[in-house]
């Protein structure tokens, strides 16, 4: 399976166990995204990925915790 940009809910769950040590509400978008494209089935353009795809990661990410 492939993650893209657009897989805010797997991408969120793969964070969560990559980088389970983090609190998402403190991360930076820069860390965010290069965190995002670091994962093993992240495949997707990096220039495809804006502020409200990164927004809605962490919001994502942060609901996981919950």
């Amino acid at each position: 399976m492939s993650l893209r940009w657009t897989d805010v809910q797997d991408i969120a769950i793969e964070l969560s166990e990559t980088h389970g040590d983090v609190d998402p509400h403190y991360v930076n978008f820069v860390d965010l995204r290069n965190w995002v494209m670091s994962l093993d089935d992240f495949d997707d353009d990096p220039n495809r990925c804006g502020e409200k795809i990164l927004e809605a990661i962490q919001m994502a990410w942060i609901e996981e915790l919950d």
